[in-house]
């Protein structure tokens, strides 16, 4: 008996070794690969932070943005935000202090990495041009945290590679050409109506005598957007798709806590990955009961909506299957759901935030609306003529961009421009990087000036290219003229019919949730004018 406890201790004991050793050998094969990708960058005079075995630069990123965490003062719950610094300051330093200590330290260029995955840094703006110019399919979505945001995106075109991107893009992009949208306008000005009712029935309640009242402009920003996706896309009204706007909007606050991008969790409100799932069944489940319902109903109604319904029926009569072009509905019309409507009111909210600021733009707008615009309303033949509107636009996207990266990974050896990029390598571009740099900008690339784009973005900067607020070349947002059609038109609206001034209870705290969004909302005194 004994003699078989000690035979048992002992292939114990080799099978524990047995196991470390090969968790070492794995661990060894896999770092000096790292390395050697590391070394080919290096060898191109690409230099970075040096590297911790197995962890990368992440304990350097984690002290970074301790360190900056504990500089940063609380917003008290009311203060006089009026000063237009709000407007200038630059929040990515804020939001991810490591790329900005990293970016003084090795210039527009550089790598590092997380874990034994090799990042680039690149904001060179002839870099950039290259990325803008590089259609190969061996460049695609990076996949280190694509399972992280599989929950959000599916399969769908925000989160597609490959051959599976190239046909979702086919399918969906002339759904947004300019052409189409232009249809659009009668329904996106309807959509925009429960707002503007609202804001003059809170006057009327909290307005007394002076006639101004306080309202916090994003969850009303959020319906209208929603409701023009709900009907653009879909062919129903908000309230139909309400709940499953609501649920995604959680789920993407929970990925982004979640510390999804680069494994550095916030811890707050933090869900847990089983309830991730849970919520991600019921959106899709939700969205599922829609698309029955459309089904049944036999519409042959043209909008986004019947163009999946129609694709999937093409896929699953080439033999591809139920469950696949079930799914491949489902995905997209996550991605439309959230990337369409969300990005919109995000860079809506800014813009009133930064127009409450600056209120002789304001004016230009209304003179503008009330010149070109029948009963100030905008229409398809007016649109076109809002210039300032167009400018006020473009340099809320260029100071406050939704969206902060660019970001692409090369799945073979790629060469972009005399960069040669290792298969593997993650390429990061920062856009509110790129749009606040004063060599690409001017010096006074961080104040709020929309005439800068009076003569639009090719004369606006030494570098066109360095502005992406809808991405960067052949996966630039299929979205994009819709998205500028309803800030435009939801802008004008407000404008002619409002006076704005920013609230002392404001708080400038611009946070990323997948987003950069104002992480305590934005709260306006408005007066009717």
């Amino acid at each position: 008996m004994e003699e078989l406890f000690v035979a048992m201790k002992m292939a114990s004991s080799v099978i524990l070794f047995g196991t470390l050793s090969w968790i070492l050998y794995v661990c060894v094969n896999k770092w000096y690969e790292s390395e050697r990708i590391r070394r080919k960058l290096i060898n191109q005079g690409i230099s970075g932070p040096p590297p911790f075995f197995l962890r990368g630069n992440l304990p350097d990123m984690q002290r970074i943005r301790a360190k900056v965490s504990d500089t940063i003062k609380a917003p008290s719950s009311c203060n006089n935000s009026s000063d237009k610094f709000l407007a200038h300051d630059d929040h990515i330093a804020t939001i991810f202090p490591y790329f900005e200590h990293w970016r003084k330290q090795y210039g527009r260029l550089y790598t590092y990495s997380t874990g034994m995955k090799h990042h680039l840094y690149v904001n060179e703006p002839e870099l950039v041009r290259e990325i803008n110019q590089c259609n190969t399919l061996d460049l695609g979505k990076p996949s280190h945290n694509s399972k992280k945001i599989g929950p959000l995106f599916g399969n769908g075109i925000v989160r597609a590679n490959g051959l599976s991107w190239a046909h979702q893009r086919k399918l969906l992009a002339p759904e947004f050409f300019m052409d189409k949208v232009k249809g659009m306008v009668d329904l996106i000005v309807k959509s925009a109506q429960p707002l503007l009712t609202k804001w003059e029935e809170c006057i009327e309640a909290q307005g007394g005598g002076n006639g101004i009242a306080e309202v916090t402009v994003d969850a009303d920003l959020r319906g209208f957007s929603a409701n023009v996706i709900s009907m653009v896309c879909f062919g129903h009204s908000y309230s139909k798709g309400k709940e499953i706007f609501e649920k995604i909007r959680t789920l993407k606050d929970a990925i982004a806590n979640s510390g999804y991008l680069f494994g550095i969790s916030s811890f707050r409100g933090t869900m847990k990955q089983s309830e991730i799932g849970n919520l991600e069944k019921e959106i899709e489940t939700l969205i599922w009961e829609l698309v029955k319902e459309r089904k049944a109903s036999s519409s042959s109604e043209k909008d986004v909506l019947q163009s999946l319904l129609e694709a999937a029926k093409n896929d699953e009569n080439q033999g591809l299957g139920e469950k696949f072009c079930k799914q491949f509905i489902v995905d997209n019309c996550k991605n439309l759901y959230l990337a369409g409507h969300e990005t919109t009111t995000i860079a809506a909210s800014w813009s009133l935030m930064l127009l409450a600021l600056y209120p002789e733009w304001q004016d230009r707008i209304r003179t503008e609306v009330a010149q070109y615009c029948p009963n100030g309303i905008p229409n398809t033949d007016s649109l076109p003529l809002l210039k300032t509107v167009t400018m006020v636009i473009q340099e809320v996207l260029r100071l406050y961009p939704p969206g902060v990266f660019v970001a692409r990974e090369a799945y073979e050896d790629v060469q972009i421009g005399n960069l040669h990029v290792p298969k593997g390598v993650n390429i990061w571009t920062l856009v509110p990087t790129l749009h606040r740099d004063p060599e690409i900008w001017g010096p006074d690339a961080n104040k709020f000036k929309p005439e800068r784009f009076k003569d639009g973005v090719s004369k606006a900067c030494k570098f066109p290219q360095s502005y992406a607020p809808f991405g960067l070349g052949a996966r630039l947002c299929v979205g994009k003229n819709l998205g500028m059609m309803e800030l435009k038109i939801v802008l004008a609206l407000i404008i002619s019919k409002f006076n704005l001034s920013l609230s002392p209870c404001y708080k400038h705290s611009p946070a990323f949730k997948i987003l950069v969004e104002p992480e305590h909302g934005v709260q306006l005194l408005i007066q009717k004018i």
